[in-house]
């Protein structure tokens, strides 16, 4: 979702005081006195205790759910002089990169403390500039697959104490089993504490829940690669073989031209193939895939969890009627792969896309490769026609047998196109 526009802050300025495991001795000088001259210190109970009894600041826990309560919570209190807590750097994954898309910066007075990607770099010996980091706060474990490669190290913030185990046995059947993990606790702190194993062998009891984890990945070298490039296994996807097959699928890809943080509309979505290709790209990219029969969403939902993007939404078959009923941006990019020749499919596809955005269409019967030629010569844009053949055995020998051959027609919407 693009960043929402923020309201307008008309209090005092509002701390945002990052505080680690070391709790109130760790924390600068300004830190302190931006805690001490609050009169409404926000956090949660764990933040909270690390701040002495000396503070008279009116103490306020966070909600569950969170984010939805802020608002609120703030016009309570926009006459008081606020402060936040959050743990480590506030604008790493925490509270303060939501307040600053709430409120906006100058809103804020930031005052930061090491993050735990930081601290855990400094005692693996990892380059934080080089170690990626994911985080499964009320996200998916399985968000950390598309990021797992041979001899790739990343680290994983940790929802809560069973966050390592469920790692382990995520990495144990993607076929990372052999990865070491290295979980570290209160990082920091008095009670700080690191405990390594394989994930195959993992059998650590859930321990604190302040903690993240290191994997160092080793791949079964008999399994499919899996990377963020585009051109998976067609074996990675499981379903009824409505897919779009590997070669041409890089080269949709290719065509489609993802970039982070866009959005997809993919039409037809059988296997979810296209729309899983383009969200592992980026892990700030989104997708919405539009398949009319039941059972093919449910595939797409499988593959997508499988493949690492469970973010992928899913609806029934595009129809102009229902279609401004989805509540998104106008998308970025469009690749249709069936219906094309339904009555107002390309467009209805064509009206939403945003200016700029590029529209990619497949075409394997006669039918709708007329359809392309009428789009080409009313909108203009460039066609393709691919044939790949797979080497497969003939008796003792080899032969190419021919895939279906595809048309494809790519174009970008420019301003003055309606």
């Amino acid at each position: 979702m693009r960043a929402a526009v923020p309201v307008p802050w008309q209090g005092p300025p509002i701390a945002v005081v990052g505080i680690g495991a070391d709790g109130w001795d760790g924390l600068t000088r300004a830190a302190r006195e931006a805690i001490g001259d609050a009169e409404i210190l926000y956090g949660s109970a764990r933040q909270l205790a690390l701040v002495p009894d000396t503070v008279v600041a009116t103490r306020v826990r966070w909600p569950t759910p969170l984010v939805p309560a802020l608002p609120e919570l703030f016009e309570r209190y926009a006459s008081a002089r606020l402060c936040v807590l959050a743990s480590g750097d506030p604008m790493f994954f925490g509270i303060g990169v939501t307040l600053a898309r709430l409120l906006g910066a100058p809103a804020l007075r930031v005052l930061p403390q090491p993050s735990s990607a930081s601290l855990a770099c400094a005692r693996l010996g990892w380059p934080l500039a080089e170690t990626p980091v994911v985080s499964v706060v009320g996200r998916p474990v399985e968000s950390v697959l598309p990021e797992l490669a041979e001899h790739r190290r990343l680290l994983v913030l940790s929802a809560d104490e069973r966050t390592p185990r469920e790692l382990a046995r995520l990495l144990g059947h993607h076929g990372f089993g052999d990865s070491e993990l290295i979980v570290l606790e209160q990082l920091g702190g008095p009670a700080e504490r690191l405990d390594t194993g394989i994930a195959k062998r993992w059998e650590r009891p859930p321990g604190d829940p302040l903690n993240i984890v290191a994997i160092s990945c080793v791949a079964d070298r008999d399994r499919p690669r899996a990377t963020r490039f585009p051109g998976l296994p067609d074996e990675l996807f499981c379903g009824d073989g409505q897919l779009t097959k590997q070669e041409v699928r890089a080269l949709t890809m290719a065509a489609l031209a993802p970039s982070p943080g866009e959005l997809l509309w993919d039409i037809g979505g059988g296997s979810g193939s296209i729309a899983i290709e383009w969200c592992r790209a980026h892990p700030d990219n989104r997708a919405i895939t539009f398949e009319r029969l039941a059972r093919r969403r449910q595939q797409i939902t499988d593959n997508a969890a499988a493949l690492g993007v469970p973010q992928i939404l899913i609806h029934g078959e595009l129809r102009a009627e229902t279609v401004g009923d989805i509540e998104s941006d106008a998308p970025d990019a469009i690749f249709v792969g069936g219906g094309l020749t339904q009555d107002g499919v390309l467009e209805t596809c064509w009206t939403r896309l945003r200016p700029g955005g590029r529209l990619v269409a497949n075409a394997v019967t006669a039918e709708s490769e007329s359809v392309l030629l009428s789009w080409v010569a009313a909108k203009g844009g460039a066609l393709r026609k691919f044939q790949i053949y797979r080497g497969e055995p003939l008796g003792s020998f080899t032969t190419w047998r021919p895939q279906l051959p595809v048309a494809q027609w790519s174009v970008v919407k420019s301003s003055g196109r309606r």
